[in-house]
């Protein structure tokens, strides 16, 4: 029953949908880094619902950091912060508990707990929990900023529409950190978003391709086989609420390319080793070789409709059907991505203190 991610640097998330609180605990940071609460603020804002594509259900999300944090600064200690939760309504659950919930995990977690779960609004399974997430993240992501390390992730594909291709990736993520709903191409946004509402009004959801960039790893981070910068970042990215597939450069577009087209040629430009190319994502051998690396996540349609559906009653193990009631998301495309950011975030926090050393990310 853990909930603990990483080795040299970790992170705790604890809480559940209903609960009083959700958060984190990192440890393993150095002291030294600045923790700006300010930016924290707005990472918390990008997860945020918005209109009629997000759940009613609004939270402050005003953030308490706890411990670890001295003048603005890491203490080298476990920094716990603490986000409570003010706006539930545990009612719409009660009256439906023993209905497994297509896609949700109220059923295994039913098994797995033997009905001890905290069940409203999904406990500790809900997408609430990528809040403190959220907040730990971005404390890693300025750490990283600071190291000339540049995370960004854009909505590739969502209802149906897909965004343009990454072009200029320095000009675009800064913009791409700006904005609620992170496409690079505004119109094709419009187009997504309106088709989103429509699948509301149907009483449906709809999924996507979310598509990350990292800019300024330098090489050799990561290890061989299990240990690897796809091993590891998998791993972690699977965490999130929703997510169902992980590619990593072309992806499975190699399983249909010659290997001629595959590989990525190697040039030297001012003494720095490059590639013609980047179908491998920025990896070889699990090792980073200096390009971008990039990566594409599928997230699922929320699985919470209104649209009758065949279930079971898993307390009076009885087939019946169920029509979803409460506040839920026509889509999470747009807020799962900076829960993906975070997450890339911690996990290369981590790997590069095992290459360089815990203080390395505190040094100037």
């Amino acid at each position: 029953m853990k909930n603990t991610l990483g080795n040299s640097v970790a992170v705790t998330v604890f809480g559940e949908s209903h609960g009083n609180a959700v958060g984190a605990v990192i440890d393993g940071l150095p002291a030294g880094i600045e923790v700006n609460e300010a930016f924290i603020a707005h990472q918390l804002d990008l997860r945020r619902p918005y209109g009629k594509i997000s759940t009613p259900r609004q939270e402050a999300d005003k953030f308490t950091i706890e411990s670890g944090v001295f003048n603005n600064k890491t203490t080298g200690t476990p920094i716990c912060i603490l986000i409570p939760n003010e706006n539930t309504k545990s009612k719409d659950y009660s009256k439906s508990y023993g209905l497994a919930r297509p896609g949700h995990a109220d059923f295994t977690a039913f098994s797995k707990y033997n009905g001890n779960e905290d069940y409203r609004g999904g406990g500790h399974f809900s997408g609430r929990i990528t809040a403190g997430i959220v907040a730990a993240g971005a404390i890693a992501i300025d750490a990283l900023n600071k190291k000339g390390i540049k995370i960004a992730t854009h909505i590739k594909k969502c209802a149906g529409v897909e965004d343009s291709k990454f072009t200029d990736y320095n000009s675009e993520i800064d913009l791409l950190n700006k904005k609620l709903f992170a496409v690079i191409d505004d119109s094709k946004g419009e187009e997504m978003i309106k088709n989103i509402e429509k699948a509301a009004l149907q009483k449906d959801s709809v999924g996507g391709v979310l598509e990350t960039v990292v800019l300024g790893l330098p090489t050799g981070v990561g290890e061989p086989w299990f240990d690897s910068v796809e091993s590891m970042l998998s791993h972690a990215l699977f965490g999130v609420p929703a997510v169902k597939g992980i590619e990593f450069g072309c992806g499975f577009q190699c399983a249909d390319m010659l290997g001629s087209e595959m590989n990525d040629a190697f040039y030297i430009e001012n003494d720095i080793v490059k590639t013609k190319t980047n179908n491998n994502g920025g990896i070889n051998g699990g090792i980073t070789n200096g390009m971008p690396v990039t990566f594409k996540c599928a997230v699922k349609p929320t699985p919470s409709i209104a649209k009758s559906q065949e279930t079971i009653n898993f307390k009076t193990n009885e087939n019946t059907d169920i029509e979803i009631s409460g506040r839920h998301d026509p889509c999470i495309v747009h807020r799962a991505r900076v829960v993906v950011d975070s997450i890339t975030a911690l996990v290369l926090c981590d790997l590069l203190a095992q290459k360089f050393g815990t203080d390395w990310l505190g040094e100037k």
